[in-house]
């Protein structure tokens, strides 16, 4: 893995976060979520969900964090829940059905994780942990295992 690479991909995504044109901020979100894991990621990212220009920033980002399927992605979007207005909330919700709608497997795994951010010593985190998982715990899944 080249650090050095991956360091200047992250810089140059977060630059793109800044630019005028939606299109623009919703690729940096999408593409920033491939680096979501890394410590410079997670402002921009929380930023780019709670995008104040345009929500299809919020969704798009929101999206590709949580099609990681991991607690990095979840924790970016449970601290962006905690404090989303009205609007921005309900395309974060909309991106967490599109997501784990699927699969049971897939949203009963965030569920877990969710219990566990919910005791996080962050109480941002902890309260959007809980709001996330309220929100898992009413999507019926299209497929559960046999």
């Amino acid at each position: 893995m080249d650090t050095d690479l991956r360091h200047a991909a992250v810089v140059a995504l977060g630059e793109l976060r800044r630019s005028h044109d939606y299109r623009d901020r919703a690729d940096a979100g999408h593409g920033l979520a491939a680096f979501a894991e890394t410590q410079v990621a997670f402002g921009p990212l929380l930023e780019l969900v709670l995008d104040p220009g345009d929500t299809f920033v919020t969704r798009r980002t929101a999206e590709a964090l949580l099609r990681r399927k991991d607690r990095v992605g979840l924790t970016i979007v449970a601290s962006a829940l905690a404090v989303a207005n009205s609007n921005h909330s309900d395309w974060i919700h909309t991106a967490i059905v599109d997501v784990f709608s699927i699969f049971a497997s897939d949203r009963d795994s965030a569920i877990r994780l969710c219990e566990e951010m919910s005791r996080d010593t962050d109480n941002r985190v902890a309260l959007g942990a809980r709001q996330l998982q309220e929100v898992l715990a009413e999507i019926d899944p299209v497929l559960r295992p046999a």
